[in-house]
């Protein structure tokens, strides 16, 4: 299994928000959104084996389970469409516990620290980073937990959880990528067992 946190500082914990601007009045929802596609998506399939947590203002996760997944299809529009959707089902979401809005797609009243705890019981946490370690050099994990923030920096609190839980910290290049594109490349680390096998 192959797990993706990614961090939305600014996105929208209710759903009155318009799918026609996510990179302006959602809270750059257009972000997190190209980060579930690249999540998901190969060129005519979608990889069961992945979990997307949108940590959403460290108020609420949405979880996409690409075992369960249906619905999703490869633009910012209708991905924005299954994260409203579940918010939409927050209130049904009680404590921890999740409330599932779509086949996959699920909402829970967690924020970074929980999500991080539970996926380090499963996994291996791997901070992308650009003060890393390339990539190259680290022996690819059997269950990644990758944690990706939005278009901010991780904050002081994310930074120090992270020093606790993360087993890694890797960068995946020379230059600065953007969260999506680097869950791409991340994939492909994954892909070719750390670029040896094409």
């Amino acid at each position: 299994m192959r797990q993706f946190i990614v961090l939305g500082h600014d996105a929208p914990t209710t759903p009155d928000f318009s799918l026609d601007d996510l990179a302006g009045g959602a809270g750059r929802l257009d972000v997190l959104c190209r980060c579930v596609n690249s999540a998901f998506f190969l060129s005519h399939a979608i990889r069961e084996d992945v979990e997307v947590h949108l940590v959403l203002r460290d108020e609420v996760t949405v979880r996409f389970d690409g075992s369960e997944l249906r619905r999703l299809n490869p633009d910012e529009r209708s991905t924005a469409a299954l994260i409203r959707g579940a918010l939409e089902e927050k209130a049904e979401a009680i404590g921890h516990m999740e409330a599932e809005s779509s086949p996959g797609v699920h909402i829970s009243k967690r924020g970074f620290e929980a999500v991080l705890e539970e996926a380090a019981r499963d996994g291996t946490v791997v901070q992308l980073h650009e003060d890393g370690d390339p990539v190259a050099d680290v022996e690819p994990p059997a269950d990644p937990v990758f944690v990706v923030s939005d278009h901010h920096d991780f904050g002081d609190d994310e930074e120090s959880l992270l020093a606790d839980a993360a087993d890694a910290r890797v960068r995946l290049g020379p230059e600065l990528l953007h969260a999506d594109h680097a869950i791409t490349v991340a994939h492909n680390y994954l892909d070719t067992e750390g670029f040896t096998r094409y």
